[in-house]
């Protein structure tokens, strides 16, 4: 299996040759985000998320999957994939939202008592809280690169995360270095960070999926040569 580094290398370069891909994909999903979190009342918000966010954001990991697979980006293929994976988008939308309210009910109920007890216990859940969303991290790429189904994805991926904590553990971390300094400049974010988020987990998840092999097949297709986006 690759080192964890090697796979953020690669996952750098793709970035680079499929800037476009990356750039207009991200942006279709963060016009529906931003436009529930500033326009939609939060309890609204909390339900429309995984129902139209989600589904757009699996189907910007389809479409780097397909990419993948026929060395092409289509713009349709967001669209197709939001279709195809709306059922476990919103199953795991859904699982995003009740891990938030868990942490924030904790903190609100807890975080006003005084007491080591209560601290120890708003510390607990929000160990368990972040340890559930890591856990998670393969379960859209089950889905798209083994065809499982989606709890039975969420099943495995907690197993994966069992097996390889290390790896795992530091696929987040990178990520979430990522995601800082993308989220302070907001337009990055917007631009950049579901697309590259759907590179980067394809990567780290196939090199967890393929470890006996030194260099996947997929990325002889890939990195063959930068392409544009089709319709």
């Amino acid at each position: 299996m690759r080192k964890l580094n090697d796979v953020l290398k690669k996952t750098g370069v793709e970035i680079y040759r499929e800037i476009t891909a990356v750039a207009l994909y991200s942006m279709i999903t963060s016009l529906v985000l931003v436009t529930v979190v500033m326009f939609v009342p939060l309890w609204t918000a909390l339900v429309l998320l995984p129902v139209l966010y989600m589904p757009l954001f699996y189907g910007v990991c389809y479409a780097y999957h397909r990419r993948t697979e026929r060395g092409k980006s289509r713009l349709k293929d967001v669209f197709q994939g939001a279709l195809k994976g709306f059922g476990p988008a919103v199953v795991m939308g859904f699982f995003f939202v009740v891990m938030v309210l868990i942490l924030w009910s904790t903190w609100w109920y807890y975080g006003g008592k005084e007491g080591i007890g209560y601290l120890a216990i708003g510390v607990f859940q929000t160990y368990f809280v972040i340890m559930a969303l890591i856990s998670q991290f393969y379960t859209f790429q089950l889905v798209l690169q083994e065809g499982m189904g989606i709890f039975k994805a969420m099943a495995h991926s907690v197993k994966l995360f069992l097996k390889f904590p290390a790896y795992t553990l530091g696929a987040c971390f990178q990520a979430f270095c990522v995601a800082i300094p993308l989220m302070v400049t907001v337009v990055g974010f917007g631009f950049l960070f579901n697309g590259m988020w759907a590179i980067y987990q394809h990567k780290v998840t196939y090199n967890v999926l393929n470890p006996e092999e030194a260099k996947p097949a997929e990325d002889g297709i890939v990195a063959s040569k930068a392409g544009g986006v089709s319709i």
